[in-house]
């Protein structure tokens, strides 16, 4: 009797074969891009369900949030610029404070591991209210924006190099050796030899972080910064709808988060090569 899977589409045939292997990627036998859509497709339909049965009989108050849309767009706009400067100077910050904790000048090393461990060790809210409200007062600096991206860079940097630190050190001493055989300097050995090598390896720990600093930002609300957390607790207060208000919130940082980590994982792509 001839069997019906013989009459399916040859495509269809195969997965009705192998369903549960047609669905793995293995670096042997990698999944076609009929499988590699399909989960997509199963995926995307799965966090909708799960979506429509969390939030469907709890957010019904779309009209009086939908008013207040100019106030999200100002405060998602904030969001991107002070991330943006953050993750400009915290990346500066961290490259620096890396190299200093590799410096022969004892000093500069202890400086340097002390304010990565102090940083470390505080929550960013603490960093915040005390950055803010005792070392800016302090000096006479005001401008809360100024003071909030020197803040989140001033923590994100720390985290940042210790990555940094980390990937220095683990590229082998022999490649230091043969830099200094070819006549090579400290700068032109950082730039043309450890730093390409770093870069490809803190990539993906690096992509996390930035990510992380674009969420962080909305901790900078306790001092009045009018960023997208702050646009959606004002949202809050005036319509008396938390879910309402909170879900754009969640959207936002979505769109913003998201494109970081794919760029990062192009460019992680790009500088792929055997080792």
């Amino acid at each position: 009797m001839p069997n019906p899977v013989d009459f399916m589409a040859p495509g269809f045939s195969s997965i009705s074969r192998d369903f549960p292997g047609f669905l793995l990627d293995r670096p042997s036998k990698p999944a076609s891009p009929l499988a590699k859509g399909l989960a997509i497709i199963f995926l995307v339909a799965g966090y909708s369900l799960f979506c429509w049965l969390a939030f469907s009989k709890s957010i019904e108050n779309w009209e009086s949030v939908y008013e207040f849309r100019i106030t999200f767009w100002n405060g998602w706009i904030n969001t991107i610029g002070i991330s943006a400067a953050a993750l400009g100077l915290s990346l500066l910050i961290g490259i620096i404070t890396a190299l200093a904790r590799r410096s022969p000048f004892l000093p500069l090393r202890y400086s340097a591991a002390a304010y990565v461990e102090t940083v470390r060790g505080l929550p960013l809210v603490v960093l915040v209210l005390f950055g803010f409200y005792g070392v800016a007062n302090a000096v006479g600096w005001q401008d809360r924006l100024g003071v909030g991206i020197t803040i989140l860079s001033l923590f994100s940097g720390a985290y940042i190099a210790e990555m940094i630190r980390a990937g220095i050190e683990s590229v082998s001493r022999s490649q230091w050796d043969s830099a200094r055989a070819i006549g090579l300097g400290s700068f032109q050995t950082y730039r043309f030899v450890i730093f390409p090598q770093v870069t490809r390896q803190i990539l993906p720990p690096l992509a996390g972080q930035f990510s992380s600093i674009i969420k962080d930002s909305s901790l900078l609300y306790i001092i009045g910064i009018p960023e997208l957390t702050f646009a959606a607790n004002q949202v809050n207060s005036a319509t008396y709808s938390t879910f309402e208000s909170f879900v754009p919130l969640g959207i936002c940082y979505l769109a913003l988060t998201l494109p970081v980590s794919l760029w990062t994982k192009w460019i992680e792509r790009r500088m792929r090569y055997e080792t």
